[in-house]
């Protein structure tokens, strides 16, 4: 299943887990011991209200003394008020850390998200990543805030309850705690029931953000292809799914709290029939009975808190054990040890044996050798999965090879700082990101060393200006997600004109022009001529037609060099190249004839 790992249920309670979520308590320590501090009043003032009614009973009713019992109402008030206003200020700073705590624990996540290679987000579906920076924050949230310091409000009030029931009268304490057994019987039914219950839940809801994110993200071809009815039809049972696991909870705590109301009941019977018999003795007092019956009240309602109290730490473990098995995974190298400064910048690419596996088993390259030198432009050509984008993915350490070493102006760049290597190489996908934001911000991407005179001088050189200034407010126009109210060849040019802004020693262009007009398309190969002058470029050649005037042509097939030379010597040879020309230049019925053989794919020619 895609969500194996949230099947696992992992311990109720783990002490290396806890010890490591107790950091990020560690700035906001002053206000967690002023949170205690506060919790406890609020505990004494919880006390102190049936210890006055019992004094008012026995010492002013009983004897008819209105002044004194004026003055207990006034200190009941009090205690009330102060009470009020500690429970209000422990309340509002508990959330407050916790708020805290969740900025923090999201930036952590956010930042590391941002340093992990590709490789990891090849094996991890988006949704489960936004799962983990909402969802289980969010339960992290609950346990660091209403858990960790609220507990010792719960610990402090039962504790003082059982100190102040026994010091009252201990016989009918022991009546009122006879029935304890019940209550931790109860409470292990239900911590057992609703721990499965959020299991459920938490896979429920991590399967729902997966789909919707493919979904959305796929919207196009689900309406192109009318997916709509079936695409419904599929997140109406996850939907439903996750609607019946919470509905399995509730059913647990609306049987979990009436039980507990049921047992404090009988407490409490207990308590009038015992303390009645020995008021009707003489031996106990209306006060105490009275007093009682309150503290009994009390005593059952932090046992309640503390059941869901530990429901939030297993979330919370759960939570945890995810969020910092992504906080673990490795983050790529950026500055290695014995890191070199960047050498002069020449332009000069160098791969020498070079493989690379995604899965240790099946290589995408097999001892790649060549080189490029400053102000050449090579082109890339190869049927699909030959290994094209696995080569310019090198080149920028987006992967590690699995062998061999690959130079950068003759150093190695595994003995260079990643952010240097991208500085000075720059790459123009097929596939162009658009972020939400202004067309200048889309171009500079935040760099302020970029004057906005070099961003206009960039878009001019790449035909992007013209359509620039027919958009409302230029510049400055407000682009929706991933750019959907730009055409593909817009956006296209807006990456040419990122590239140029940021303007680099090495381009890397995976060119790619058969989905747009005539007119972009002349627009877009002017644009690419501007773009590789006077810089080492290597282009990842899709219509071979684009290529005939670079400097030389690597050809490809199943992850290694077959062929190295212009565009004429590569003709001549009759070999691997010529065939993807034959191909792309074959009659309407997409079939070609080669030495008297049909052919209507590239691999029947490879």
């Amino acid at each position: 299943m895609l969500y194996g790992e949230e099947e696992i249920l992992g311990k109720a309670y783990d002490s290396v887990l806890m010890r490591r979520l107790l950091r990020y308590l560690k700035p906001y320590l002053h206000q967690v011991i002023i949170a205690v501090c506060l919790l406890l009043f609020s505990a004494v003032f919880e006390l102190i209200g049936p210890y006055l009614t019992k004094v008012a009973i026995d010492q002013y009713i009983a004897k008819n003394s209105i002044h004194g019992l004026t003055l207990i109402a006034a200190l009941y008030l009090a205690a009330l008020c102060l009470g009020f206003l500690s429970t209000y200020f422990v309340t509002y700073l508990t959330q407050w850390i916790g708020q805290h705590i969740m900025l923090d624990m999201r930036m952590q996540i956010f930042s590391h998200l941002q340093n992990l290679p590709l490789k990891f987000f090849d094996k991890n579906p988006v949704g489960r990543l936004v799962t983990r920076v909402t969802n289980d924050v969010e339960s992290l949230n609950n346990m660091l805030s209403s858990g960790v310091v609220t507990i010792f409000g719960d610990v402090f009030l039962l504790l003082g309850i059982v100190v102040v029931m026994l010091n009252l009268h201990w016989q009918l304490a022991l009546i009122t705690f006879a029935v304890l057994p019940l209550i931790f019987y109860a409470t292990f039914l239900f911590r057992s029931r609703v721990r499965e219950a959020y299991r459920k839940v938490r896979i429920r809801i991590a399967r729902i953000n997966a789909y919707l994110q493919e979904n959305i993200s796929g919207m196009s071809t689900v309406q192109v292809f009318n997916r709509q009815k079936i695409n419904f039809d599929k997140f109406a049972d996850l939907n439903r799914d996750h609607q019946d696991a919470h509905i399995e909870s509730i059913r647990y705590y609306a049987i979990f709290y009436p039980a507990i109301e049921l047992i404090s009941a009988i407490s409490i019977a207990l308590i009038l029939w015992h303390g009645g018999m020995r008021v009707s003795g003489g031996t106990l007092t209306i006060g105490i009975m009275v007093a009682f019956i309150q503290y009994a009240q009390r005593f059952f309602q932090p046992i309640r808190d503390l059941s869901e109290k530990y429901n939030l730490l297993q979330s919370a473990m759960a939570s945890s054990e995810r969020i910092f098995k992504l906080l673990d995974s490795p983050e790529q190298i950026i500055v290695p040890e014995n890191v070199l400064e960047m050498p002069p910048a020449r332009g000069k690419i160098e791969f020498r044996d070079v493989s690379l596996s995604y899965n240790d088993k099946d290589f995408a390259l097999k001892n790649v050798s060549f080189i490029i030198h400053p102000g050449e432009k090579v082109a890339v050509v190869g049927a699909t999965g030959a290994g094209k984008s696995s080569l310019i993915n090198l080149i920028t350490k987006m992967y590690e090879p699995t062998s061999g070493d690959i130079f950068l102006d003759e150093v190695n760049i595994n003995r260079l700082n990643v952010k240097d290597i991208r500085q000075r190489v720059k790459m123009v996908l097929q596939d162009v990101f658009i972020f939400s934001g202004t067309i200048e911000d889309n171009i500079r991407l935040s760099n302020k060393n970029i004057p906005v005179e070099k961003i206009i001088q960039a878009a001019r050189d790449v035909n992007a200006l013209s359509f620039i200034e027919k958009v409302p407010k230029k510049f400055q126009h407000e682009l929706t997600e991933r750019g959907s109210n730009l055409s593909v060849g817009q956006k296209q040019l807006l990456s040419f004109a990122r590239a140029l802004a940021f303007d680099p020693e090495i381009l890397i262009l995976d060119e790619a022009t058969s989905s747009v007009d005539t007119e972009t398309e002349l627009l877009i190969r002017d644009a690419t001529k501007k773009l590789m002058a006077n810089r080492t470029s290597l282009i990842i050649a899709h219509r071979l037609s684009t290529i005939q005037n670079v400097d030389w042509i690597i050809a490809l097939h199943k992850g290694q060099i077959r062929e190295i030379g212009t565009h004429e010597e590569l003709l001549a040879r009759r070999g691997i190249y010529y065939r993807l020309y034959e191909l792309q230049y074959a009659d309407n019925s997409g079939k070609t004839f080669h030495d008297g053989v049909t052919v209507t794919r590239p691999e029947e020619v490879l």
